[in-house]
């Protein structure tokens, strides 16, 4: 029989971001150690690609349903939703019995793992940790804004922001009642609440007071697609029609203008992208624009191509800007190369990763409902120009070449089945 340890992956595919951080992280592990079995709605060839996981299908909310419910400032889940998670999540756990379960947003995992008697471990930026060193929150892009105007909801949001995450954690409290559990608090707690919690990122970026020491950071977790030059064939899920200039040409060989990387990635406000492009035009740069599939942009400008994906590491390094939605997982992405980050934030978790980036002295912050033309061409000139961003970004690099994620996330692994062995053993 196998000695190998079993892990269970659970993702909730809301955004691209959390499957593959946790396939980054799986894929780390030592094949001959551990088994791996990854649980999720979809396994797109772009991520799973040579990966040899056992593959679990899993019900996940759909993206464009939580896009949906973020733009509209409702919840992602329900009670109902909740408990029909934690059934099919026992299911699997008890068929599989691993030795410890890792989730990225799906937030009744620790719940039926804890009803399963196996150690759990979730993976969320320590920005929204309840022991993050903060001053206030960020207003996301809502409705009420339309309605309050910008100046009365800054006023009113820090008052309401209790009141809305317990609404917020309301569910997945009233899930774990429903099992003879105790509640784990707010929406913060919420987030985090696990045996163990994993944060992809730089404590020093990301700074945290009094975290317990299950609390542990990884450094950041990066991915980027393992994306042939001309492939045979297209990969599942890369096959939109890709435009440029005249040549088409990706990289601009020998164009001594500088480089700008461009991507909303798949929760990003996409709409923005024609301006971006529009402006782009426009300016002495040669751009690339991945769109993740998501919108058709038509005729470009000779100094703009697009390609549905790109390899993003490889671009952010050669690039003087990289324009994100503000997230970690291009933002990061970026500052690991030294490259400054243009963030166009619009739901809460873009707003949190932003405020980061710019705090470090590495980014600038548009807010995505304030991306007019006008706008995007100051922040872009301001960005591209600006020598302290890009000294503070070549800081960062700096301090993200100290982590090695993946050798950390093995010794969790090691160390969290070894306990789980004693636990058993006793």
């Amino acid at each position: 029989m196998s000695t190998r340890k079993r892990i269970l992956f659970v993702a909730e595919n809301v955004t691209l971001a959390q499957i593959v951080r946790l396939v980054t992280l799986a894929r780390g592990l030592d094949p001959e150690l551990y088994e791996v079995h990854f649980a999720c709605s979809d396994f797109p060839d772009l991520v799973f690609l040579n990966t040899q996981f056992v593959r679990h299908p899993l019900d996940t909310l759909a993206p464009e349903l939580a896009a949906r419910a973020l733009e509209a400032g409702k919840r992602l889940y329900e009670k109902p939703t909740l408990l029909r998670y934690i059934a099919a999540e026992r299911r699997i756990i008890e068929a599989i019995d691993p030795a410890l379960v890792v989730g990225d947003f799906r937030l009744s995992l620790p719940t039926s793992a804890e009803l399963s008697g196996v150690p759990s471990a979730v993976l969320i930026n320590a920005y929204w940790s309840p022991y993050a060193r903060r001053e206030g929150f960020p207003v996301p892009d809502h409705p009420i804004i339309k309605w309050l105007g910008e100046a009365r909801t800054e006023q009113y949001f820090p008052r309401a922001i209790p009141r809305v995450f317990q609404h917020f954690a309301s569910p997945i409290n009233a899930a774990r009642k429903k099992h003879g559990l105790a509640p784990v608090g707010s929406l913060l707690e919420v987030l985090t609440h696990a045996d163990y919690t994993l944060y992809p990122d730089d404590p020093w970026l990301s700074p945290l007071d009094g975290a317990p020491a299950s609390h542990r950071f990884l450094g950041p977790v990066l991915w980027q697609p393992d994306l042939p030059d001309r492939p045979h064939k297209p990969l599942e899920g890369v096959s939109s029609p890709e435009r440029g200039g005249p040549s088409g040409a990706l990289d601009f060989e020998g164009d001594p203008r500088p480089l700008v990387y461009v991507t909303l990635g798949s929760s990003g406000g996409v709409q923005l992208l024609p301006t971006i492009v529009e402006v782009l035009g426009r300016l002495p740069v040669v751009a690339v624009v991945a769109t993740a599939g998501r919108i058709e942009l038509g005729e470009l400008p000779d100094n703009v191509v697009a390609r549905t994906f790109v390899r993003g590491s490889d671009l952010a390094a050669r690039a003087r800007l990289v324009v994100s939605n503000g997230g970690s997982t291009t933002g990061y992405q970026a500052l690991s190369e030294g490259t400054p980050v243009l963030g166009l934030p619009s739901n809460f978790d873009q707003y949190l990763a932003t405020e980061v980036i710019v705090r470090s002295g590495a980014g600038i912050c548009v807010k995505a409902r304030q991306a007019d033309a006008g706008n995007l061409r100051a922040a872009l000139t301001r960005a591209l120009s600006d020598t302290e961003l890009s000294r503070a970004a070549q800081g960062v690099r700096e301090r993200f070449a100290r982590h090695d994620a993946l050798a950390t996330f093995r010794a969790f692994v090691a160390e969290a089945c070894q306990l789980k062995a004693r636990s058993t053993a006793s």
